[in-house]
Formats: structure tokens, sequence, C-alpha cells
């Protein structure tokens, strides 16, 4: 039986919001995540009751260097990364959409790979604050949710993964055949749920905070 999370302890609780930038989740992104670009209200909202529970909330943004020093293979995998028309560091969309602009005081994680572990100082500030359990938000589902969700489980965090605020686009048929956005999402949270977290809705988690 996979472990599940009872309660939430806001003192040992982050949110991590996972590359909500404007050139993902803008309505005409380069790199647009539909379903990412649709919750963006409703992520907002539950960024508010967090932080009015005392609820630690840390962003990431996948960027790349001008210079395309840190690229690596991700040209050969997303064109707008290739040709510097999307996640470039230092310019607009790359920046977090500013709908969900971070609070004064909170954190920005630049990385350049999926997970938000990766070659980042996340895990130093998250064991700074004496963090157990990482709620993971955002985009995409299957590659940067799940990737961070993986490394956090790693790192010995319970992971709650959000259902509801994390989101993916449509895949191509690159030889497999093609899945819609709502099929990559789904089949993701299914291999989550076995295997790294405990999959739950915004309702459910915030049903769980432990009031201070």
């Amino acid at each position: 039986m996979p472990y599940q999370i009872a309660r939430i302890n806001p003192a040992e609780t982050v949110v991590v919001v996972v590359d909500m930038q404007t050139d993902f989740v803008a309505a005409g992104a380069p790199m647009l995540a539909r379903q990412a670009h649709d919750f963006v209200p409703q992520l907002g909202e539950f960024l508010a009751r967090c932080r009015q529970a005392g609820i630690r909330i840390i962003y990431t943004a996948h960027v790349h260097r001008s210079d395309r020093s840190d690229v690596g293979l991700y040209g050969q995998l997303y064109p707008p990364i290739e040709h510097g028309a999307a996640l470039v560091d230092g310019t607009p969309g790359a920046d977090i959409h500013p709908s969900l602009a971070p609070a004064a005081g909170e954190h920005v994680i630049k990385k350049h790979r999926y997970s938000a572990f990766f070659a980042t100082d996340l895990d130093l500030m998250l064991r700074q604050w004496g963090i157990k359990t990482v709620a993971i938000t955002g985009t995409t589902t299957e590659c940067c949710c799940h990737a961070t969700a993986r490394d956090a489980m790693f790192h010995n965090y319970q992971v709650a993964f959000l259902s509801d605020l994390t989101g993916t686009f449509d895949y191509p048929d690159t030889g497999h055949g093609a899945m819609t956005a709502e099929q990559v999402h789904e089949a993701t949270l299914v291999i989550l749920g076995a295997s790294t977290a405990h999959v739950m809705t915004s309702d459910e988690f915030t049903s769980r905070i432990e009031r201070r």
C-alpha cells in the first residue's frame, strides 16, 4: 500500500511551484502547457490559502543562458529552446507568470534540467527549514513535476502531488502513438501514486493542514 500523508504540519511543509513561467502558461506561449494555463487562477487561490496557513512556498524556473552553455540535449528535444525563443534567462518569458508572482521573501530556484533538485541548492534550503513534506504543483506533470517529486522522495521527503494543480500538453506521435494532455497527466498520476507520492487534490491537501 503506498504511503499516505494524514496531516500537513505547516512548519514542516513546503509547496513547490514548478516552472509556472510565462513561456509555459501564457496564452500563445512558445511552450504552452494547456492544462497549466487553465489552472492558473486556482493555483493562485491555493497559494493564498497556504500562505495564510503559514506554509512556505518556493518557485522553480527552468532557464538556460543566452550563450547556450547549459542547454545540453534540451536543444535537440525542444525547438523553442534550440532557437532561443523560450526559457532564456533574463527574458520576460522566463519569469514566473505575473498572476502567480512570488510574495515578498519567497525564493525562485533557477534550474537547467527537469528536476528542481538537480544541480541546485533546493535540498540545502529545505533541510535548513526543517522540511519533511514537499507538495508539488506546476508544469509539466510528467517531466519537471515528476522528476522533482522523484528526487524529493529520493531525499526522504514525503511527497504530496496535487492532481488538480499539475498539468501538461498534448504529445505528438514520435513513433509510439500520440497522447492527449489528459492521458499523459492521468498516466503519470497512476505511476506516481504507486511508486513515489501521495497523489491528492488541492482541497484534500488543505483539509489536512493542521491549524495553528
